[in-house]
């Protein structure tokens, strides 16, 4: 049978059924600005394909900036959303490339933010199914990045909030989905199983090693296909 070239794609990140996927964010540099200079980052790249990391994820502007030897041993995955810290509402993600341009500069994958909730989750969603059917019909897969994060989940559980963010996730058309799970291990498990499609733990803020570490483990054994950290 014949692969199409989502499914090739999706190969590039998940190595096989077994394998899990560590994806490192490297976009907060457009919400934030720079966390390092041009030859920090450089190095930081040469380290992350050198230790075991599977993907990045960057802007568009980047992905002509990666060194070709990262590039043969990370797959990449650019980000369409964005927002600076500077916003009048940073919880608003707008879209800043479009899906075709990305798979001619040489994306593996391309991934889309919403804050469920937000007062301008109705423009988000939008965006996200529209970027949706451009995936379908060029053969790219969709990361969705998803995060209840607004006025409008301020009285709703966690839980709740998770398990609608997956299914939202599946229902406008993403091949993975990257959510805030946290808690007990029976907690992630719920939300995981809940979902058809790979769940990626998001690694949020800034904790010490031991923290992490136990992080990982608990996400690992709650049947979550990864983890995307990058903090």
């Amino acid at each position: 049978m014949t692969k199409s070239g989502r499914s090739l794609r999706l190969g590039r990140l998940f190595k096989t059924d077994e394998t899990p996927l560590f994806l490192v964010p490297l976009d907060h540099t457009v919400t934030d600005g720079p966390f390092t200079d041009a030859r920090g980052y450089d190095a930081l790249l040469g380290i992350l394909a050198d230790n075991g990391a599977d993907a990045i994820v960057v802007h568009k502007g980047r992905l002509r900036l990666l060194p070709r030897s990262v590039y043969a041993k990370l797959s990449v995955v650019v980000h369409l959303s964005a927002s600076t810290k500077y916003a009048a509402d940073p919880t608003f993600k707008y879209q800043v490339a479009e899906v075709e341009d990305c798979l001619r500069r040489g994306a593996d994958a391309v991934s889309v933010h919403v804050n469920m909730g937000s007062l301008t989750e109705d423009r988000q969603l939008r965006s996200m199914a529209e970027v949706a059917d451009a995936c379908d019909r060029v053969g790219l897969p969709l990361l969705a990045m998803l995060y209840p994060r607004g006025p409008g989940i301020m009285d709703h559980p966690q839980l709740e909030t998770l398990l609608h963010a997956a299914s939202l996730a599946v229902d406008l058309g993403a091949d993975i989905v990257k959510l805030p799970i946290g808690g007990s291990v029976a907690t992630m498990k719920r939300v995981v199983d809940s979902c058809p499609i790979p769940v990626l733990a998001a690694g949020g803020a800034q904790v010490s090693d031991h923290q992490f570490g136990t992080f990982v483990a608990d996400v690992m054994t709650s049947g979550a296909r990864g983890l995307a950290a990058g903090r």
